[in-house]
Formats: C-alpha cells, sequence, structure tokens
C-alpha cells in the first residue's frame, strides 16, 4: 500500500493530447547544436574543433570533477565551436556539428562480449562513460549516485509517475520498450545489491503497469512495480521516497539519509543501453503539446536538434502563441527563442496560446493559508515570499528556502496568483550570492591576518 506525501495539488493532467501516440523518429536535423552543459556541475570541454569529423557517439565533451561526458549525437564536421541560445538563458558553447545524414557509428562504442558477466564497477564505468544523467531534468551524474549509493542503499527506486501535466514520453516508454526499464532496473539491481527494484507509476497509467508486469513475468526480473495515487509532486524524489517506504527525507538531506536511491525511466533506460550495447546518451524523448501546437507528439530526437524543428514536425505553431516551455508547465523553464537545442534533461516542449497562463499585474497575498497547505516541503511560503521580496535574507535562510523544490504547488494552489516560485528562485540566488560573498570576505580577513603576523 503507498504511503501519502504531505501537500501537493491535482492540476488537471492534460496528457489526453499524447498518451495515445506512439513515439515517432524526428527526421534528423541538418545540423545540431551541443551545448557542453547538460549535466549538474561544471560545463564540460570541448575535445573537437573546427573542421573536424565526428561520428555518433563520438566523445566531443569531457567533464571535470563533477559532471559527465558529452558525445556527438549525429555523424558530421564540426561546423564551429562557439556560445550559443542556452536553454537556462543567455549562451553557452556548443558544438555544431552539420550532419552528413550517414549515422556512421564511432568506434569508441563497444558492445560487451558479454554484458551480464560485467562486474559492478565495470557497470559504473560504463554508465560513465555513457554520460548518462538524470533525465528527467534534474541532470545530475548518475554514475556518481549509483557509486556513491552502494552500500549505503538499501531501496532502489525508478520514478514512473510522470505526474507533471502535459508530459507522456515515459508513459510511452513503458508501452513501447518495457524490456529496456526492466533491463536496466535489473542491472541497477545488481549494482547495489539489492533483491528487488520498486518501479513507482501513477495509477494513470495501467496499461504502462501492465506492460512492464508482463516483461517482469516473462523475464522473472528482480523488479516490483507499485502503483501509486495521482498527486503532484509525487514524481519528486523525496516525495516519490515517501509514497513508496513511508520513510521522511530530512530537512536539507537526499534520498541516500534513509538509505534510497531514484532513477527516471528513461535514465534507467539508458543504463540499460549503455551497459549491455556500450551506447552513450545521442536521443532524447520530448513530448511536444499545448494549445499553441497544432499536432501534438511524442518525438525521440538527436541530442542538439533545434526545438523549432519539432515544433515544425508537429505541424508548427499557432500564430497566437505567446509563451513556449521546456519541461512541464509546473517546473519547466520559459523559453526567449525556439533555436534553443534539445538537452539530455529536455523531457517536453510546450506552447501557449490560450488562457492557460492567468496572471496578475500586482497580486496582493490575502493570508488563505493554501501555499502552506499546499508544500510538499513544509514550508511557509507566505512568509518566504516577504522576505524574498524585502531581501531580508537572514529570515528568509532561516524559513528554509534551499528546502524549496521549486515544484510550483504554492503558485497553482494560490488564488491571488503571487508570483510565489519566481521569488523563490530570485531569493535562493541572492542567498547563495551572499554565502559567496561572506566566504570571500572570510577569506580576505584570513589572509590579512597570515599577513599582519608574517610581518
Amino acid at each position: 500500500m503507498a504511503n501519502a506525501f504531505f501537500g501537493g495539488v491535482h492540476p488537471h493532467d492534460m496528457k489526453a493530447a499524447t498518451n495515445e501516440k506512439a513515439i515517432q523518429q524526428l527526421p534528423p536535423p541538418p545540423e545540431v547544436v551541443i551545448p557542453m552543459s547538460m549535466h549538474f556541475g561544471a560545463p564540460c570541454a570541448p575535445l573537437v574543433k573546427k573542421g573536424d569529423y565526428v561520428k555518433v557517439g563520438q566523445k566531443i565533451g569531457e567533464f571535470r570533477g563533477l559532471g559527465a561526458p558529452i558525445h556527438a549525437s549525429v555523424s558530421g564536421t564540426v561546423k564551429a565551436v562557439e556560445p550559443r541560445p542556452y536553454s537556462m538563458g543567455g549562451n553557452m558553447m556548443s558544438v555544431i556539428i552539420a550532419n552528413d545524414f550517414q549515422d556512421a557509428l564511432s568506434e569508441e562504442v563497444k558492445a560487451p562480449a558479454n554484458p551480464d558477466a560485467l562486474s559492478v564497477a565495470d557497470m559504473v564505468e560504463a554508465v560513465k562513460n555513457a554520460g548518462i544523467v538524470g533525465m528527467g531534468g534534474a541532470t545530475f551524474p548518475t554514475h556518481v549516485k549509483i557509486s556513491s549509493g552502494i552500500g549505503k542503499v538499501d531501496t532502489v527506486i525508478i520514478n514512473g509517475a510522470e505526474c507533471e501535466p502535459y508530459i507522456t514520453g515515459d508513459h510511452r516508454t513503458m508501452l513501447e520498450r518495457p524490456e529496456e526499464i526492466i533491463g536496466g532496473a535489473t542491472y541497477l539491481a545488481k549494482m547495489f545489491g539489492v533483491d528487488v527494484v520498486i518501479i513507482g507509476v501513477e495509477d494513470n497509467k495501467q496499461n504502462g503497469i501492465d506492460s512492464m508486469n508482463r516483461v517482469i513475468s516473462e523475464k522473472n526480473a528482480p523488479v516490483e512495480v507499485r502503483a501509486l495515487a495521482c498527486r503532484y509532486p509525487q514524481g519528486g524524489e523525496k516525495q516519490l521516497c515517501q509514497a513508496i517506504t513511508g520513510k521522511q527525507v530530512p530537512p536539507g538531506g537526499l534520498p541516500s539519509n534513509i538509505g534510497c536511491a531514484v532513477f527516471n525511466i528513461n535514465t534507467t533506460c539508458a543504463i540499460y543501453r549503455a551497459i549491455k550495447d556500450g551506447m552513450p546518451v545521442v536521443k532524447k524523448i520530448v513530448t511536444v503539446s499545448g494549445s499553441g501546437v497544432a499536432e501534438p507528439k511524442n518525438l525521440e530526437c538527436p541530442i542538439g536538434t533545434p526545438v523549432s524543428r519539432l515544433f515544425d514536425e508537429c505541424g508548427g505553431l499557432d500564430e497566437n502563441t505567446y509563451k513556449l516551455v521546456m519541461g512541464g508547465p509546473m517546473m519547466g523553464m520559459a523559453q526567449y527563442t525556439a533555436e534553443v537545442p534539445v538537452g539530455k534533461g529536455t523531457g517536453a516542449m510546450l506552447a501557449f496560446c490560450g488562457d492557460e497562463e492567468q496572471t496578475v499585474e500586482h497580486p496582493q497575498c490575502i493570508r488563505c493559508g493554501k501555499c502552506v497547505a499546499a508544500c510538499p516541503m513544509h514550508l511557509e511560503p507566505l512568509f518566504m515570499y516577504q522576505y524574498a521580496s524585502k531581501d531580508m535574507l537572514d529570515e528568509l535562510n532561516e524559513a528554509h528556502v534551499m528546502d524549496c523544490m521549486e515544484c510550483g504547488a504554492c503558485a497553482y494552489a494560490c488564488p491571488a496568483r503571487m508570483h510565489l516560485t519566481h521569488m523563490f528562485k530570485y531569493g535562493k540566488q541572492k542567498l547563495k550570492d551572499k554565502m559567496a560573498a561572506d566566504r570571500a570576505a572570510a577569506e580576505a580577513k584570513k589572509a590579512s591576518k597570515k599577513e599582519v603576523v608574517a610581518k
């Protein structure tokens, strides 16, 4: 029996436009723009230069410290290595490849003779070399999550909740590629040394649950699918851990603090392909939907495909489209151009032309407390908003704003249409800037004292 997490909301799922549409392969674009940052951590250093010929799966970006390598998603000639528009705002150093449409596979892509005979260390290395990250949007390097959790994690969870409205890529993957999901989950069971891996799926995807259960039965796999009641943000890893195990992640903590590790459905498939075939992450499934899209679809495309190509494949945009969002409507990021590329964490591209965005120019809090009831992290958004808007950073920190997962449940529940999530993003950045400035001042003071002592 699934457990309930605190708070949450029940937005209309808006999935009917694409949940019965099979994943289609997008015709390869004439060029791809591959940003050197598609993971949590510092950007990669480009390994290629203008004029180089590259093949599919060839490493073109190497990480330092925390990160994951980046690979060419098409074969062809490097047209440029330069800053290009980036989904998180501004520009990012990118490798632009002119597609030769040959799909020549790199010699670096090598399938092991017997994947099932690989050691745990070999499997973790395969995951690292494949550049796998949290493909649900978090983009945390997967090899780091696995290696740091071995020996500490006793519950491995696959996140199949897909609770954000509109997005249906994971659901379609359950229906069309259940063998990859169960195969990846089986490899995770071996790496973590657990008896069973649990896949949490909201119960509005019963056919997906049935599809995976058939494969589990056929292969006698160490995997269990658990149906969960529909509630946003069920897909948040802390909320999913509580729904599955009944344990709460402590404030400021991670799932590993309660012995859990959580992986996205498409991340799990990528693990399967990396270990079985040696294939790195070069494609992504993206749901293209919203009132501004003529024919919503689930598309699989090469990493680095400009999102304008996805919209073109879906019949183009309505002339009254006023907003583009990469990701879901609750946690996605608004885009200022349709030329940003698809990244490893891109799960959806939405376009709106209707009355979806009902904003108020000068909203006023009416102290109803609905935001407090909706917050799954037990925070008090109405006070956090006041502190952030007045730059009361010490009070904001004491209100635990850094625990905010920016899920948007409070803003959705707010009858006054307060710009809550936006203000928390602002407040968190101001707080990070202050903490960095304080550290720099402390270091400068420490260095100054050493100079005085030395004299």
